[in-house]
């Protein structure tokens, strides 16, 4: 297996890990396990049943250049799995990263106002 066999898992890796400090701004992500399932799981399969779909069809192909070669469920490669649950966590961190620092200037601009409710 060369580097370019990891390029795919590298970029979701390092979504993740750029991403990864926003879970300490607010109330978290990781740290509200079942709200991120509930937010992440249903749309996961939603299109990863899309997704081998179109794969079993012949819409769409992988490069095999950039991926491990594991397929799961034995069509679709790991990667592509990984992605339908890492992106939308990183979201759901910037996301939840954004609130909160939104909710912080909100209630700095209420307190420089006089209208300051907690």
């Amino acid at each position: 297996m060369t580097v370019d066999h990891l390029h795919y898992l590298l970029v979701l890796a390092a979504c993740l890990v750029i991403t990864a400090p926003l879970e300490f701004l607010g109330p978290g992500v990781y740290r509200r396990l079942r709200r991120t399932a509930a937010a992440i799981l249903p749309v996961a399969a939603v299109f990863v049943v899309w997704d081998v779909v179109a794969i079993m069809a012949g819409v769409w192909t992988y490069n095999p250049r950039y991926l491990t070669g594991i397929d799961i469920p034995g069509i679709m490669p790991l990667e592509e799995l990984l992605f339908f649950l890492v992106i939308p966590l990183c979201g759901l961190l910037t996301y939840n990263a954004v609130e909160t620092i939104l909710g912080w200037v909100r209630r700095r601009r209420a307190t420089r106002s006089g209208e300051f409710t907690p």
